[in-house]
């Protein structure tokens, strides 16, 4: 787009009068005098696809981004039209489209309130250069609308008044407001000033941009290099109901994550040779510092060769993975996209004889320089290659028992061209719709990701496949765990990772964490252990450090720092199944695991404009530490009570207020209401059979629900019904607790018991009744709080 409006239309085509129209089932069809043609397919009656062609007919409809399980099918729909427009109209949505020119306008079918508007609506411009449209699209602002989403873009939460480039880039030291960075995911969440919400996937994977009031006041715009304008409508009115039919459209995690994957993480480049890996195990042990999983960066291969081991410094791989699994470590090896050209190595040579390899326009492969040297690069839009890619992982995987894979530099990243990734003229087979790397570019890596994580599903089975990349697309969420990319030791990255956090989950991509302590450069101990204390709310939870400039390990900062780290990874392991339970919802509902605070509560308008506090789960509030030499900060507290999680003090919400939170401390709240399940300390999850599981119970006058899943945490048996859903409702009164549940599912959990904590008791407990059968008891007291003991089958407890 171009700075002023008289500027900007000149040169840009326009839709003329429509001339016919017919539906088609779910599809209506508009055709204009000059051949435009505009397809508006019902998905929904809260979702709509816009799709438009200016020659007349369309390609075929294909895109990476739409899962095959999306659903499918309205309650209503009707079309009518007058002199003026065609209305149509569905249980959610009433669409107008002008016969003058084909924009169009949402209302909320109920209130008829204005949703979203065109401006001048599709437009588009000759590519000369290239051959296709360059296609944009432009929508009216209206007062008070506010944007957030896009994924993991470096600003902060409300995107009004910027505007971003969608072209996945290694990024490396990347600072607030670089754009455009690692990930495009072309999707954004409008928020209107009645409190009403939207949402535009824009499913185009070319060259895209995003103008949120940037150039023009009230105006909002995107438009791609190339392709069609095909955009997707949602609408909630809760954001929450915008961000769960976007992931039902782009899909969710294929399956629930093996529960280790949610513990603790230590990775460098790079941890060589095998004595030193060992080594940093034992410490972990040593330490009791828990830990899950250690990683090998690029050092561990020949020469930097995929799938191979440098026997030098992992003389027997197999035996050292063992060994570390013997002690609650699981392995995760870095896998990246650059193939060494060397005639002696298996993997080049096979993909060089199959014709695998990406190729530039006028027929030779596209060489790079990556840390190999000069590498091909497989070309992972062709179905054939992912299958080859995914049959590497057999030694890796099933042999020598690795469990996870980490994909890097699969923007992807090239050292020695302009650019640092491939030429335009890079051609790929796209799943037989052959195009350039215009197309492809932001897919590769997801392309990539989902190649190995089909290698890692077929020979971890009847485990879970772990897999973790750096780039990604709308739609990489059904595969793939992801991080940040290579931050920086500094404060400011610290709040980046914050906001990166929460804006990657209200887009749909939640299992995400950075890399904790920074990448690039060097934390001081204080700026580890406020980094820990963040990172172990985060889904993915990993160090991860360039080792550069010193170690990065929890113990590396000194004695006092290494407790305040071990407390709070401690911390992340007691609260293992509620993060699971999180992760079921988002599994299975698409709810993000972490709410930014308009996610949370989009009518308080003081939730607009925060970054820094957010919602882990459903019911506990974060708040980190983001400046060197903090005793405490002000915070901002949604509607409603919370309990302070270190003194249960009850604090009234809707106010912005200080909080102390010395060094080994940090503002976290629980929802009054909350039923918080708590295991013991692990040092790695499994170590410990469990025998009893802590319900924290914060007491309200009342009703509250919560949840708690639970299965075998990992394989495949909860697909069948072997998993554990416990529904548990609390209703509060003056002199009694009442605490309701709901049992479904097959699983039977090893425990038997549940240890009830009950914190804001407004009365001295005298009587149990459990399922209608009475106990008189005497007050019990652990460290102050009032606790009971019950087996976890009950259905109703009445504490009085």
């Amino acid at each position: 787009m171009i700075l002023n409006t008289e500027l900007e239309y000149k040169g840009n085509l326009f839709p003329s009068k429509i001339i016919s129209y017919k539906k088609n089932l779910d599809t209506l069809a508009f055709t204009t005098e000059n051949n435009v043609i505009l397809h508006i397919t019902v998905v929904r009656d809260s979702v709509l696809r816009f799709r438009y062609t200016t020659r007349g007919n369309f390609d075929k409809d294909f895109s990476y981004a739409i899962t095959k399980y999306a659903s499918r099918g309205y309650n209503f729909l009707e079309v009518t039209e007058d002199p003026d427009k065609y209305i149509i109209t569905t249980s959610k949505l009433i669409c107008h489209v002008s016969k003058a020119d084909t924009r169009t306008a949402i209302f909320d079918s109920k209130d008829k309130s204005l949703i979203c508007e065109d401006e001048i609506g599709f437009h588009w411009e000759e590519s000369y250069e290239f051959g296709g449209d360059i296609v944009k699209m432009s929508k009216t602002s209206h007062t008070g609308e506010a944007y957030y989403g896009l994924g993991d873009k470096p600003v902060d939460n409300n995107l009004k008044g910027k505007r971003f480039e969608n072209w996945v880039t290694d990024s490396y030291a990347f600072g607030k407001d670089t754009d455009p960075i690692y990930k495009a995911i072309p999707f954004y969440t409008g928020l209107l000033q009645n409190k009403n919400a939207y949402g535009i996937f824009f499913d185009n994977t070319f060259r895209s941009f995003f103008d949120f009031c940037h150039e023009r006041r009230n105006i909002t715009s995107f438009w791609a290099q190339g392709g069609e304008m095909n955009y997707y409508f949602f609408y909630g009115p809760d954001m929450s109901e915008v961000v769960t039919n976007y992931t039902d459209l782009t899909g969710r995690p294929h399956e629930m994550p093996a529960l280790w994957t949610l513990g603790y993480h230590q990775c460098k480049w790079s941890y060589y040779p095998e004595s030193n890996v060992k080594a940093i195990a034992a410490k972990f042990r040593k330490l009791k510092i828990p830990c899950d999983a250690i990683y090998l960066d690029i050092d561990y291969m020949e020469g930097f060769r995929c799938f191979t081991w440098n026997k030098e410094y992992f003389p027997d791989p197999k035996r050292m993975v063992k060994e570390l699994a013997d002690d609650g470590f699981k392995t995760i090896v870095i896998i990246d996209p650059g193939i060494k050209i060397d005639d002696d190595y298996s993997v080049f040579k096979e993909g060089l004889d199959k014709d695998y390899f990406c190729k530039r326009a006028d027929g030779p492969y596209m060489k790079g320089k990556v840390w190999p040297g000069e590498c091909y690069f497989p070309d992972f839009t062709n179905p054939e290659v992912r299958e080859w890619w995914s049959d590497l992982f057999k030694e890796l995987v099933e042999d020598i028992g690795v469990k996870g894979v980490w994909n890097d530099m699969n923007e992807p990243a090239v050292m020695d061209v302009p650019g640092k990734t491939f030429p335009n003229d890079v051609r790929h087979e796209y799943d037989g719709n052959r195009c350039s790397h215009r197309k492809a570019h932001n897919i590769y890596g997801m392309q990539m990701a989902r190649a190995t994580y089909q290698g890692l599903k077929k020979f971890s089975y009847p485990k879970r496949p772990f897999v973790i990349t750096r780039a990604a697309y709308s739609g990489t969420q059904r595969y793939t765990s992801t991080w940040t990319g290579d931050n920086v030791a500094t404060w400011e990255h610290l709040s980046i990772a914050n906001i990166q956090a929460q804006r990657m989950c209200m887009s749909g991509y939640s299992f995400v964490g950075s890399d904790i302590g920074g990448f690039a450069e060097q934390p001081n101990g204080e700026l580890y252990a406020r980094w820990i204390q963040l990172g172990v709310f985060h889904p993915f939870c990993r160090t991860h450090s360039s080792g550069d400039h010193g170690d990065q390990e929890p113990w590396a900062f000194g004695t006092n720092i290494t407790n305040v780290v071990r407390k709070f990874i401690e911390l992340r392991y007691e609260l293992l199944p509620y993060l699971y339970t999180a992760f079921w919802r988002y599994a299975n509902e698409g709810i993000p695991i972490l709410k930014s605070l308009v996610l949370f509560d989009q009518q308080d308008p003081h939730t607009h404009y925060r970054n820094d506090e957010f919602v882990f789960g459903e019911k506990i509030l974060i708040c980190p530490i983001l400046e060197p030499n903090a005793k405490g900060r002000r915070m901002y507290l949604p509607v409603g009570n919370w309990y302070n999680f270190w003194t249960d003090e009850v604090v009234e919400g809707g106010q912005e207020l200080w909080v102390d939170a010395d060094l080994d401390s940090m503002p976290i709240f629980i929802k009054e209401g909350a039923i918080i399940p708590k295991y013991p300390v692990q040092q790695y999850v499994g170590e410990k059979e469990i025998e009893e599981v802590v319900l924290d119970i914060y007491f309200k006058r009342g009703k509250e629900t919560s949840q708690i899943y639970d299965d075998a945490h990992d394989g495949y048996d909860y697909i069948k019904g072997r998993y554990s859903l416990r529904d548990l409702t609390l209703i509060g009164k003056e002199n009694e607790l009442i605490i309701q549940q709901y049992k479904s599912g097959k699983y039977t959990a090893p425990y038997e018991t549940f240890k009830l904590r009950l914190h804001g008791l407004p009365f001295k407990v005298t009587k149990l009744e459990i399922d209608k059968e009475g106990f008189i008891c005497e007050d019990i007291k652990d460290n102050g709080e009032t606790t009971l003991i019950i087996s976890k089958d009950f259905t109703e407890i009445h504490i009085k």
